[in-house]
């Protein structure tokens, strides 16, 4: 099977795999190469796949899709950590969380003031004329 994981902004990973394990909101599910197509909405957390050469790799993703078509499946989600130990993977899945919290949380704000300002302007338009 060939793995690609993208984000919104790059191709995080793209490479052979024997075997994938991932997690879906309802449950973990796993994958062979004869496996059939489908596709699943993925859990935040940990993506488990054994790379051509038998190594396990781990993904951490921040919630995402999983397509699988033919010997091709692909991964989207909006962040994507790689790694080799599932516990510092994790903790990196964990801290992107953070930082997309803190920009969400500045882009509502941005967006709340620019709401006022605009309500502002209105209200000092003169339009009974």
């Amino acid at each position: 099977m060939r793995l690609r994981i993208v984000t919104p902004r790059e191709i995080r990973l793209d490479t052979g795999v024997r075997r994938i394990v991932a997690e879906a909101p309802d449950g973990a599910f796993g994958m062979w190469p004869n496996h059939i197509d489908f596709v699943s909405q993925l859990a935040a957390g940990l993506v488990f796949y054994e790379d051509a050469e038998g190594r396990e790799r781990y993904a951490g993703v921040t919630q995402g899709t999983l397509v699988k078509r033919g010997e091709d499946v692909l991964v989207s989600t909006r962040e994507a950590v790689l790694g080799e130990d599932p516990a510092t993977v994790r903790d990196r899945v964990e801290e992107a969380f953070r930082r997309l919290e803190e920009t969400e949380r500045a882009e509502r704000a941005a967006l709340a003031r620019l709401e006022l300002e605009l309500m502002r302007q209105f209200r000092e338009l003169d339009i009974s004329a």
